[in-house]
Parts: structure tokens; sequence; C-alpha cells
């Protein structure tokens, strides 16, 4: 049976007011638009298989309708008119302002057929197609299918609130209720745990991804959602900030057109970023406010990034009418796809314990010591090598990859940049970008978010482990730290500004203190420009106080020194810009300063760095000495005159720096600051006339060493770096050393970073090799941080001859040689504590002198070799001397083991004979097994040998000339200058892929 129609008003023109009577089906949501408020509902016959006829009610008296109906009931609409909606090929009913809703009588109807032009009125018209969203099609793995939701009516009880302003709840403890693709304003204020919903036409969806794990029971606008049960709770008051949430989630799906899967993550990530930042860090009304087109919300600027990504443009609009009148029916919630969680925004708190935990997790001693190495390693060595590690964790690493997200703020304490949060602080390295570092202050207070950046561990560890084999116990570990820092490049990062005085309290890396009254009279702000010439380190200081100051003994103070030029005199703020600076007293005069950073002002330091210019501010009463005298009693005046500086100026805790404009000093900031360097020939020469050098180098490795270890007088770290310079093919390589007061060293001086060093002292070692130490006026600048993949580039293969080049010459290299003859064999065990010589395996000062058991082979050989250029004597050890002598690791343990009696054994090989050394009797098959093997063809054979020079390229002792020699050929003598033999350390040996080739080549040359 289909509608029916009744005809009890007619008017005297052609146009009708029928009447439509029916059982009411079903009814859509109420819809609020930009211009009006309207729902529809559709009636039909009391057949189930009869077609339904859809009214629109948007009269406003009339939308009270929508509460009190019930489906399922007959009613009677009077007065309708037939109107055709824009964007439709179809017409449809509608009230009018003089329409009723009348419960339905069926003896007072009767039943018409009305023909109008168009479209049937009950017909349901085919649709057009519907548009696609392009997240529905993305990816195309079997978990990224399209998914088709089930349209149902389900009725259950609200037992939790998950997130009212993103209308998220829990119904009947197993499954999620999300209100958001409709309108629920109204309900927002009724539902609670304790109400009793029946929903009808509403969508379930399952297994949606981001984080949701229970099916989601979520209603478009065609579904209606009814109250059968009132709670027994009292309702929660509605704060400001909750309202403002509401309106943040209904534009992330009415303006852009987030999917249900989407919509659930950002719903999660705006609640944990709130958690990160609220309301300590940032107000909530700060955070989750309505973003309109000139005042982006902060929130949707976090989530911008992404979901740009899952959301491409293109996405359509949607359709109102279309979502609840057009068979088939489409809305968003229709098809959805299983979404992948992109990313996820960790408490700085969690990210640093997550990062040590890995860290820890992944420290293998042995790993970090391969057994053939650590195997001949006494215990000193093996302690000292697993003093200090690394781990450098990228946001690939995890799943879902982390989004860095914090407030930059400078920390007085340390004196290093800090992310901060809610859950705690986490310190940083950054760079504006490659070999460029930060200059502007104004980063201070910025919330900054990282989806590309290094989370670095150093891990520092005290350990006693005797010899390689406990190397699996733990137990010998006795003090183990990390710490943990990220390195990354503002040019990957967005930038966010916080309003200023949310950020008062978060930004304080200080604790408040009570400052002295203020004088009386005005005050105003004052300000000077400077020009930055150097900088020195960042360290402990001490300084000299009054007497009367305070009767608590002094204390080293965290400071930092910066050396400068004024430039003009006092300048006073006026409105938004600064007056004209007052006349210096000698324009002429170089006016030179010293800057005194101690106490909070140390904040600065990551800020200043030399050839820039900035503008020193403060605020008081307006006098001309503000920056003149100011402190000139801070240091004595021997060292001014040395630094040819006017005065020395203590910069106060409320002063600030600022980043001069180009409008300030076009001329100054015109020029590119350089940094200084020294030559590479005075840096590697025995001239001292300058001891403080500056260079660009990368480093190569970082090794923490122990008082009495490899001539260490104190703790200290060793960073041999690979010198950067155009007129050297292959960068020679030198020593840095890091003593107290600057350890631990600064952060990011890590294999692989290229680093700037500024004011290092120059000095030679006994063995007559230049090396460099850290002083106070020292100061280290990261130009770039180590590459996220590290490929070590493979050695060059070169021939002997090149490495008599000099200094042009490569400092490791891999060269294919043939073994002339043995110069020399060593085997011998020694303790593992005290290195002494161990017959039967036992030390002779073991106990009370030296308390190890443990004792640990070692091997060396020496070996001639050539390819037809040059003559080289290579030397080596331990393992490597296996391979010289063609051994398999069970006959090279059988030859080690007959070596522990004795404790050592020495050949020499001058000539056609042997000269035996030994700690005790050795047997003579032994001596004749190693003799026969150093002279034969097993050894006596080419091998391809990557070494490094014995010579350090950083020792200054000349090279030494070549000699006549005089060769006897028959009865002729031949004199001529012969080079001396290259000596080479073996870095590892290996078998050349075509020896036979190999051979035919040595001979031909």
């Amino acid at each position: 049976m289909t509608a029916l129609l009744s005809t009890f008003f007619r008017s005297k023109h052609r146009n009708v007011q029928p009447n439509l009577a029916g059982n009411l089906i079903r009814f859509s949501a109420l819809v609020q638009s930009r211009k009006k408020a309207y729902f529809v509902l559709f009636l039909g016959g009391s057949s189930p298989a009869g077609s339904q006829v859809s009214v629109i009610v948007q009269v406003p008296a009339q939308l009270v309708w929508h509460r009190t109906l019930c489906p399922g009931r007959d009613y009677v609409l009077t007065e309708l008119r037939v109107s055709k909606l824009p964007g439709h090929r179809y017409r449809v009913w509608m009230t009018s302002p003089s329409s009723q809703l009348l419960p339905l009588k069926p003896e007072c109807v009767r039943e018409l057929e009305i023909e109008l032009a168009g479209a049937p009125l009950e017909a349901n018209p085919q649709s057009l197609p519907w548009p696609s969203c392009p997240q529905d099609k993305k990816g195309p793995s079997p978990d990224c299918l399209v998914r088709d939701s089930i349209l149902l009516s389900y009725t259950g009880m609200v037992t939790d609130t998950l997130n009212q302003p993103a209308g998220l709840y829990e119904l009947d403890r197993k499954l999620e209720l999300c209100l958001a693709y409709q309108q629920f304003h109204g309900l927002r204020r009724v539902v609670r745990p304790g109400v009793r919903l029946e929903l009808q036409d509403v969508h379930l969806l399952q297994s949606v991804g981001g984080g949701t794990r229970r099916p989601i029971l979520a209603p478009c606008l065609r579904g209606a959602v009814l109250l059968r049960g009132f709670s027994h709770q009292v309702p929660e008051t509605q704060s400001s900030h909750q309202v403002s949430q509401g309106s943040l989630y209904e534009q992330l799906v009415w303006e852009h057109q987030l999917g249900l899967p989407v919509y659930l993550w950002a719903t999660k990530a705006l609640k944990d970023l709130a958690c990160k930042l609220c309301p300590h860090v940032l107000r909530y009304h700060q955070f989750l406010k309505y973003s309109s087109p000139g005042d982006p919300g902060l929130g949707l600027q976090i989530l911008a990034p992404i979901l740009e990504v899952l959301i491409p443009p293109g996405c359509p609009g949607r359709n109102t009418h279309g979502e609840i009148l057009e068979e088939p029916h489409h809305c968003p919630l229709q098809k959805y796809t299983q979404l992948q969680t992109p990313c996820f925004f960790p408490t700085l708190a969690v990210l640093k314990e997550e990062a040590k935990r890995r860290a820890w997790a992944s420290f293998d001693p042995k790993t970090l010591l391969p057994l053939p190495e650590a195997s001949h390693l006494p215990s000193w060595q093996l302690n000292q090598r697993l003093a200090w590690s690394w781990q450098c964790l990228l946001p690939s690493a995890f799943h879902p990859a982390p989004v860095l997200l914090g407030v930059l703020v400078p920390s007085s304490r340390k004196g290093c940049l800090q992310l901060r949060d809610q859950s705690g602080s986490l310190s940083c390295l950054l760079l504006a970008q490659p070999l460029q570092p930060i200059t502007d202050p104004r980063l201070i207070g910025c919330l900054v978010r990282a989806e590309r950046f290094q989370l670095v561990i150093e891990r520092n560890v005290r350990s006693n482990f005797p010899s390689w084999k406990e190397l699996s116990t733990t137990d010998f570990i006795q003090k183990k730290q990390a710490r943990v820092y990220v390195q990354l490049l503002l040019a990957d990062a967005l930038i966010l500004s916080v309003p200023r005085p949310v950020l008062q309290s978060a930004t304080s890396s200080i604790p408040p203190r009570t400052e002295p009254s203020p004088p009386e009279g005005p005050h105003v702000e004052q300000s000077r420009l400077f020009l930055l010439s150097h900088k020195e380190a960042l360290m402990k200081r001490n300084f000299s106080v009054p007497p009367s100051a305070s009767s608590e003994v002094p204390q080293p103070t965290l400071s930092f020194h910066i050396l400068g030029s004024w430039l003009g005199g006092t300048q006073r703020k006026e409105g938004t810009g600064w007056g004209p600076p007052e006349p210096k007293e000698d324009e002429n005069s170089d006016q030179k300063v010293l800057l005194l950073f101690l106490g909070s002002s140390v904040r600065w330091f990551e800020f200043l760095h030399p050839g820039h210019v900035y503008r020193l501010v403060a605020s008081g009463p307006p006098t001309l000495m503000l920056f003149k005298e100011g402190g000139s009693s801070c240091m004595s005046q021997r060292p001014l005159e040395l630094a040819g500086c006017e005065s020395c100026l203590t910069v106060q805790d409320e002063w600030t720096v600022e980043l001069a404009s180009s409008q300030d000093i076009p001329e100054v900031l015109g020029i590119c600051p350089t940094l200084p360097e020294s030559s590479l020939t005075d840096l590697l020469s025995g001239n001292f006339a300058d001891s403080l050098v500056s260079f660009s180098a990368e480093i190569v490795s970082h090794l923490w060493m122990k008082p009495g270890t490899s001539g260490a007088v104190k703790r200290c770290v060793k960073l041999t770096v690979a010198l950067e310079t155009a007129d050297y093919k292959f960068p020679p390589h030198l020593d840095v050393y890091i003593e107290d007061p600057h350890l631990p060293p600064p952060l990011g001086l890590l294999p692989g970073a290229r680093v700037y060093f500024h004011q290092l002292e120059k000095r030679v070692s006994r063995s007559h090799n230049v090396y460099c130490c850290f002083r106070s006026s020292t100061c280290v600048q990261v130009l770039h941080f180590p590459p996220d993949t590290t490929v070590s580039a493979p050695l060059p293969h070169i021939y002997l001859a090149e490495l008599l080049q000099g200094d042009k010459a490569p400092f490791r290299a891999t060269a294919s040689c043939h073994v002339v003859s043995v110069f020399s064999l060593h085997l011998l065990w020694v303790c593992a504590h005290c290195t002494s010589i161990c017959p039967q395996g036992r030390c002779p000062r073991q106990s009370p002198t030296c308390p190890a058991q443990t004792s640990v082979s070692q091997a060396s050989i020496r070996l001639l070799v050539e390819d037809g250029t040059a003559e080289a004597v290579v030397t080596c050890r331990n393992h490597q001397v296996a391979a010289v002598l063609g051994l398999c690791p069970s006959e090279w343990t059988s030859l080690l083991e007959f070596v522990r009696g004795p404790g050592k054994v020495a050949l020499q090989f001058t000539g056609p004979g042997t000269q035996l050394e030994s700690s005790a009797e050795v047997d003579e098959p032994l001596t004749l097994f190693l003799w026969t093997l150093c002279t034969s063809f097993s050894v006596l054979r080419p091998m391809v040998f990557s070494f490094e020079l014995e010579r350090k390229p950083s020792k200054i002792i000349p090279l030494e000339a070549p000699r006549l020699q005089q060769f006897q050929c028959g009865e002729s003598p031949f004199l001529t200058r012969v080079n001396p033999k290259i000596r080479l350390s073996c870095l590892s040996i290996q078998e050349p892929e075509h020896p036979s080739a190999l051979g035919a080549l040595v001979s031909s040359c």
C-alpha cells in the first residue's frame, strides 16, 4: 500500500496544498546549515515493501516535531507544498508555515493520485554517481582495501564518555559510538553514562585502525538518535574550552572532510597533544580553538602536515540533501579504509625513556668488540673500548613513527637548549641548516614540531671485565649512564609561535628570586649593538666576590665570555623601533668590550656566534652609563689590556639579546661571516709562534680514556679527526683531547659529524706527534650532523710508491703485494691485568701484587712486502698473524696452546738462519715448524693488505732522506740511492682474487 493522500484543502487556483498521511518509517538527524535548520521524515504504507515519501521540515516553529516523532506510528501532515532542491533532478515535499502534524484517523482520509510535472514524488530517482574520496583508495596492501560499513539499528546504554567534545562514547562496554557526523549540540548536554539510546540507520564499522580496536557505531545525517532512558548521574558543567573544542572537532568533519578512521586518529592525537602541552605550557582554548583563515588554531597547525598526506586535495564536501534522500545511500561513513597509524606524539619523558631502553637493550659488549679482536685485548684496553658508545635512532626505527614536539627553552643549569612539555625536558642540538648555526633568540618559547630528527644516546659504562671470556657476564658492569638528546635542522621542522604570557612559567629555567626594588623614576628600554668577534667555552669558572656579599664559600659558576666591539652608542625605545644612537665619546676609537655571561644569562650561549651583530637590550632608568661601567671590577685590568678591551661588562639576568636586523647595520650584515682557520702547514709543523689553532674536521673516532691507560694522566676524551683541506686528496688525521673541566664534552661530538674547533691549544708529544687540547678559550661549533646511514667508503687502492709522496700520501689505503720475507715473529701469553709474560698461563706477579687470574694471547709478525714499485715493512698483529701464516682457526688455537707453556716465543729472521728468543726452553719441533712455515710459499705469497702508516701525518720529524747504498753485481759494484723502507700497520688481509695474475704483474714490474 502506498502512502495516502487526502485533499482537505483545495485552492481556487491551480496550486494544490494536499495533506499527506502514512506510517512514520524513519526520520533523519536535525541538520543545521548556514541558512536554515531542517530534518527529513519518511512516511510509507503498512506494507514494508511499499515505497516511501520524504518530507522536509524546515519551518523554525516546526523543528520541535523532531523531539516528538515516534517511528512506527501513523501521522498526517497538512498543507504541504512541492519544491525542487537545487542540484537535484527531482522535487520533494516540504511543509508550509501553516502545516500541522496530526495523529492519523483512517476513516477521515481517502486515497488519491496526484499527477505533477517532473519526476514522481514517491519514486526513488536514479541517483547521480557519487564522487569517491581519494582516501578511500589509499594503499595497495590488503589491509588498505576499501570496505563497506553495515547499516543497522541498535539500542544500548552509554557506559563511558571517551571524548565528549569529539562526540565519542562507549556503549555497553563493548562498542564505541561516534556522533561527530551529526550535529549533536543538543545531545551533548544529555548523553552521559547511564543514558539509554536507540540508534536508527546507524553505520557499523569494524577494524578501522588508527589505534581503535573495538567496532564503531556512527550515525550519519540519515540516521536518528532517540533517547529511550535518562541517566541518574548529574550532568557535568561544561567549561568554555570544551565548547571551543566542540567547534574544532566539527571543523575536522565538516570542513576538512575527515573519514572516520582518520577522524578517530586525529581526536586521539589532539587528546595526547593536549596532555603534553596543556594547561601549563598552553591554555586549552589556545590549543584547541577553531581555525579561521586569518587565525589558524595551534592544534590544527600541528596536525596539518599529516592530514595533507592522509587526505589529498579533491575530496568532495558533504551533500546533506543527497545523504538523506538519495537511494542507494551515499555518505562519508558508507565506505572506509583501515588506517595504518601514521604517527604518534609521545611525551618527551616517554621518548627519552624509550630511547634509553632501546640503547641498553642493544648494548652487547661482544657486538662492540668482535671476538677475533677482543680475544687478544688486555683488561684495561677491553674496558676502555667499552667505556663510551653511541646509538642514533631515527623515527623510522619506531612503529608508528614518533613526531617530536616541544617548546624550545634554554637551560641555565646545563647551558644547552631543551625541548620541554609537561612531562619533562629533552636536550637538543639545533642547526638552521647544514653549516649554519641558529642565531635568532626569538626562537626561545616557540613550539618546535619535527618529523625528521636524530635521537642520540651516548652510553657511558664503567666496567672491570677481566678478559674477553667474561663479556657475557653483566656483573662486571659497575655503573652505566646514558645521555639522550636530539639533533635536528630547523629547515626540517615546523616552528610555531606561542603567546608569550603563557610561556612565562614554562620557559623559566631558574627558580624565582627576590629582586631588589627598582629605583624611583621612569623606566625605558635601552639597547646597544655589538659585533661578536670571539666566544669562549662554556665552563665552570671561579669569580671573586666582595667579602660582604655572602658568608658562603663561593663555588665555580657556569659562565662564558665573549669579545666584541660596540657599534654606535646607546639607543632608546621609541614606539615599535629604536631611536638614533647617542653620540660616542670618540668616534674614531674601536670600543672593544668583554661581555661576561654567568648565572641565568648563559641561556644565550647557543645563539651567540662570531661574525654576527647582536643587540643587547636592558630596561632601567634612562642613563648613558648603563652599558659602559656595569662591572669593570669583575676582572682585573691586566687581562683587559691584553685583550685590548676598555671594560668588562657583566650581562644581567633580566637583560635580553636580540639578533640585529639588516635595517640597523646593512654595511655590516652584508658581509657573510667566515670561520677563521689555521693553515695546515702551521698546524702540522713544529712552529709554535701561535699555539692556538682553529680548523674544521670530521670526527673519525671518540674514545674515553681513564687515568693510567695509554699514558693518560687524568680522565679525558680522545677525538681522532680528519682535517678538511682542499690541498690534500687524503685528509690527514689529528688527535684532540678534552679534559676537565670541559667534561662531559659538548653535544654532537659524534663519529661522522663535521665540527669547527676554534682556538685549540697545539702541543707536541714525546714521540714528536702534534695533538690539540681544549682550553678555556676553545669554542666548538657543530657544522653537520652524522649521516643517517653510515656507509663506509672503501679505502683507495694504490701502489706502494705513492706512499713516498710525503704529505700527499693517503694515511690509510689498500695495496696488492707479494710477501718477500719474514723479519720477525712473536707469540706470547700476557696477564690480562698487568700484561706481564705468563708462563704456563699464570702471572708471576699474582696476588697480592696482581689480582688477575686470566691470561690472553698476543702475536705479531713483521713482513717485507713489495708490489714492483716499492718495498714496505708491514706489521700484523694478533688474529692477522693467523691469516698471514695461512692457519685455520683450529690450527691457530693449537699453536697458541703450544706457546702457553713457555709463555713467549720470539723468532728473528736474519738471513738464512734464525735466532731464537724465549722465556723458557722451547721444544725443537716448535721452532723448526715455525721456521719452516715462515720460509715456505704458504707465507711468501701474494696478499691484499689494508693498512695505515705507522708514521702519523701529525709527526713533525722530517722524513728520512734517501741514502746511497752499494750493490755488487758479479765483479761490478753499483752505487744507487735507496729510499727508506715504508713502515705500515696492517688493518686487514685478504687473499687476491687472481693470484696468478698478481704474480705476473709483480714479475713484470
